[in-house]
């Protein structure tokens, strides 16, 4: 349906035009190269040429993120969502020129940063020494001190509370102590003796867990706290520095940001050298391209360089890669089918099948006319506004979609920022505003919109079992196509009307017709479902087997499709909430203003939430309902050799022409 038709490309041009060529292949991204595996053609190595320009990538990249963190740039809205800066081949060439300055550039960063790094991880050392010297500050001997020519000296810590008086008393005489500093849980104790006794005072400190201070400065603890201080006021003025050598290089910024791009761009142009093959004087390059493209590139390529160029049709068992092209319609719901899988060879594009329900389902989960409203003026805005890239404009155009079919089902349900109208006319103007529904509101009738959720589900499900039929007569098993669908179409019609009838009223004359088309459909699916067994059991058994399968598997499925209710009065419900209690206040003033506060904070939260309940359970619905009957996925994705850039891109790269 939307997948691109795929051709393979054999081009064979001389071997001095290998590079241009790579590069012109490059910028028009159209081409899939494919590693050489013609054993008779010689490959290249550029193992070592890759690595040197990926470290070099590494090396600016890592400056860049430097940059960023030490001086940021202040960017509006318009520059976050920008995009990639345009520029002009003969631009990029001239900025290449100034690699080497740029490299300079990059290096000064790093080693700037590397000395703020070293200056941070030894003032956190500092600083850690001064605290722990903190306890012995009011200590005024050396903390190396060990005594006199007569006496000795024992500075160290108890690990419990202790007196000077208590520590002399363990001691023997001529031994005096003074407490340092003492907690609950450790005492620092300045210890001194005749030195004739000092083995008897150190086996008694030794009994009682005293822990001599290991340290072997010369210095009183005042005095180290001070050469703390200063030494991290030199690191911090040398930080200071280099932080202030970083910003220097702000104006280097955007040719950072190109040295990052153009070096990714010159490994991956090596990379797709080292998968052509090589004779003596010649280069050959295999791969896949859209055959839309076909043309306009042979017709470049050969007007430019002596080359030539063929194209084929690839083989049964080759693993081509899957491009897909949908209408303005679909488009921005490709990336929901890619996030499940792309298409296998023999698959559909499932995009364009499931587009319409997408956009139907997500308004009515969402269903409040305003907040279809903020989305739709929010993302036309910044369609129109910002220069986005391709992803991000499909996203924003999927969300505008959705919006736009959430105003659908907000004024059917008459739900506009939930009862706001009805509110104010009530609580500032004495007014009773009527239900502003154009269909009706669920809160008053639920089972209303059960039941047309119900009825939504067997359509979307029914176009899954149609396209699961189609493709079996397209591959010219029409047997299959019809006994396949028309036993599920009968069974899911003639069980409808009898399972409405329990919740609500039916037509008489629905009844009968649902009974004799619910046994119809019984009967065909028993008596064929099993037609692939050769035996009669097989076949019967077979057939009771679908039967089951087909009552248990679609009746869960239809009752999925009640989350279109629940999320629904959800919004409502909550928005309703939102009103109630910005109107609590009695005085009309205060009133006023404690409905704009919540009103903005409530519906704000309330569309955050419920729009990413719509999104998530949106996406259910085509992934578990839909795709299970006929999608089974696995594809790859089309990755041609392209100018895969963070920053800039060609004014030319989508010039196929």
């Amino acid at each position: 349906m939307a997948k691109l038709r795929m051709k393979k490309i054999e081009l064979i041009a001389l071997l001095t035009d290998s590079k241009k060529i790579i590069e012109l292949l490059q910028r028009r991204g159209v081409v899939e190269i494919c590693q050489n595996t013609d054993e008779e053609l010689e490959s290249t190595n550029v193992t070592a040429v890759t690595g040197e320009f990926e470290k070099f990538r590494s090396t600016v990249a890592q400056a860049l993120e430097i940059l960023e963190r030490h001086a940021p740039e202040k960017a509006g809205l318009a520059e976050m969502f920008g995009g990639r800066i345009e520029v002009e081949k003969h631009a990029f060439g001239r900025e290449a020129m100034k690699l080497e300055k740029i490299m300079a550039a990059a290096n000064d960063i790093i080693r700037s940063s590397k000395l703020i790094a070293d200056a941070q991880s030894e003032i956190s050392q500092l600083r850690l020494r001064y605290d722990t010297l903190i306890p012995w500050k009011s200590l005024d001997v050396p903390l190396n001190f060990k005594g006199t020519a007569t006496t000795k000296a024992f500075i160290g810590t108890m690990p419990f509370p202790i007196t000077a008086q208590e520590t002399e008393e363990l001691l023997p005489e001529g031994a005096s102590a003074e407490v340092i500093y003492s907690s609950k849980e450790q005492t620092d104790l300045f210890i001194i003796c005749p030195k004739d006794s000092a083995d008897e005072v150190e086996a008694i400190l030794r009994q009682e867990s005293f822990v001599t201070l290991s340290d072997t400065d010369s210095c009183t603890p005042l005095e180290l706290m001070s050469r703390c201080e200063e030494k991290v006021r030199e690191l911090e003025h040398s930080s200071e520095k280099a932080i202030a050598a970083i910003k220097a290089h702000e104006a280097d910024r955007e040719q950072l940001r190109f040295a990052v791009d153009y070096l990714s761009m010159r490994k991956d142009k090596y990379d797709a050298l080292s998968s052509l093959g090589f004779t003596g004087s010649t280069f050959v390059l295999t791969g896949y391209i859209p055959e839309k493209y076909t043309a306009s590139l042979r017709e470049e390529i050969e007007f430019r360089y002596p080359a030539v160029i063929t194209y084929s049709d690839p083989g049964e068992d080759e693993d081509v890669p899957v491009l897909l092209e949908n209408s303005r319609f679909s488009a921005p719901v490709e990336g929901i089918t890619k996030m499940y899988a792309m298409p296998a060879r023999g698959d559909v594009d499932p995009t364009p099948v499931m587009s319409f329900f997408y956009y139907l389902f997500f308004g009515m989960m969402l269903s409040d006319a305003g907040y279809g409203l903020v989305m739709v003026i929010g993302t036309i805005i910044a369609l129109r506004k910002l220069k986005l890239e391709e992803p991000m404009r499909k996203t924003l155009t999927m969300f505008r979609n959705c919006g736009i079919s959430t105003v659908i089902w907000g004024a059917l349900f008459g739900s506009w920022f939930g009862d706001i109208v009805q509110v104010v006319g009530r609580e500032f103007f004495g007014k009773e505003v009527g239900s502003l529904a154009l269909w009706f509101e669920p809160l008053d009738d639920p089972i209303k919109l059960l039941l047309f959720s119900f009825g939504l589900g067997i359509l979307h499900l029914f176009l899954g079992v149609g396209v699961s039929s189609a493709m079996s007569w397209k591959e010219g098993r029409k047997l299959d196509a019809i006994l396949d669908a028309l036993p599920v179409y009968l069974i899911i019609l003639g069980v409808a009307p009898l399972a409405a009838s329990i919740l609500t009223q039916v037509p008489d004359f629905l009844k009968p017709i649902g009974t004799y088309m619910l046994i119809a459909g019984v009967i065909i699916l028993v008596l064929t479902a099993g037609r692939s067994s050769k035996s009669v059991f097989g076949k019967f058994f077979g057939g009771l087997y679908a039967l089951y399968n087909t009552a248990t598997g679609y009746l869960s499925d239809i009752l999925s499709y009640s989350r279109l209710l629940a999320l629904g009065l959800a919004t409502g419900s909550i928005a309703g909430v939102i009103n109630l209690i910005g109107t609590m206040p009695e005085n009309k003033a205060v009133k006023l203003i404690v409905l704009v506060v919540v009103f903005i904070v409530g519906h704000t939260a309330n569309l955050a939430i419920n729009l990413l309940g719509a999104y998530v359970h949106t996406d259910r619905l085509q992934f578990v309902e839909l795709f299970s009957k006929f999608y089974t996925g696995g594809g790859r994705e089309f990755a041609p050799l392209t100018v895969n850039t963070k920053y800039i891109k060609f004014k030319e790269e989508n010039n196929n022409e």
